[in-house]
């Protein structure tokens, strides 16, 4: 149990260390860089269907702990790209409200899941569903924790798409609330399951996801099919999750 704890507590503490020693050198948040990270084509020149989730770290001290994630489609010979984030601010379901792949307040993006062609093709219309959809759009519906945040939107699309085969970071705080109300049932690979408590305390355990203890949104684990741990606060340290 010592050594449990340790684990959550040491990297936070050392995430929280490099913050307030060398900062997030972004400055002001409200004049932060917000343009284009250069990790996308433009659109125009891009002709095939594309699936893009990109995570980066939060504004201020939240940095310390948490990622916000966000989606970006185009639908094949499609000249624009489509974002969406869930926001606590403005309307909940934000479309095209930033850069696709643009810097978050400063920080830059890293790419969570890559698709491109049929396959993209094939599984945005599931995506765009969820979209569409997704009950918790209400003003005062968004929660920084445990959830529902930017995190638990985008693991639904996540969920809606087991192709992909896709695992959010585990910085990525709120992607284990259980936004369809059960508490139990598989993951978004369908390798495995998960067991959460309203996000507070969860256990996941697949094939692509690996084991990951949840422990009041500070995410513990291991992977085994591609080889890393899994840290709060510092998130991922290892082979990449890829697909």
């Amino acid at each position: 149990m010592l050594i449990f704890f340790l684990l959550l507590i040491v990297p936070i503490g050392l995430s929280a260390a490099r913050y307030y020693w060398l900062g997030d050198g972004r400055g002001n948040w409200q004049t932060a860089d917000r343009s284009s990270a250069g990790l996308l084509p433009p659109a125009s020149s891009h002709p095939d269907a594309l699936i893009r989730v990109y995570a980066a770290r939060t504004v201020r001290w939240r940095s310390i702990f948490a990622v916000h994630t966000w989606i970006v489609v185009k639908e094949k010979d499609a000249t624009s790209y489509s974002r969406y984030d869930y926001t606590a601010w403005g309307e909940p379901i934000r479309s095209n409200g930033f850069a696709p792949d643009g810097r978050w307040f400063g920080a830059l993006p890293e790419t969570v899941v890559a698709v491109d062609g049929p396959q993209a093709e094939f599984l945005i219309p599931r995506i765009r569903t969820v979209i569409e959809t997704y009950k918790f759009r209400a003003y005062g519906d968004y929660s920084a924790w445990p959830g529902p945040n930017s995190n638990t939107f985008v693991q639904a699309a996540l969920d809606a798409v087991p192709e992909l085969r896709a695992v959010l970071p585990p910085t990525a705080i709120g992607k284990d609330y259980p936004y369809s109300g059960e508490w139990i049932g598989l993951t978004a690979s369908r390798t495995g399951f998960y067991a959460s408590l309203s996000g507070y305390l969860g256990l996941t355990l697949g094939w692509v996801e690996g084991l990951e203890l949840n422990f009041f949104g500070a995410v513990l684990g291991v992977d085994i099919r591609r080889p890393a741990v899994k840290l709060p606060g510092i998130g991922r340290l290892g082979v990449g999750a890829g697909l």
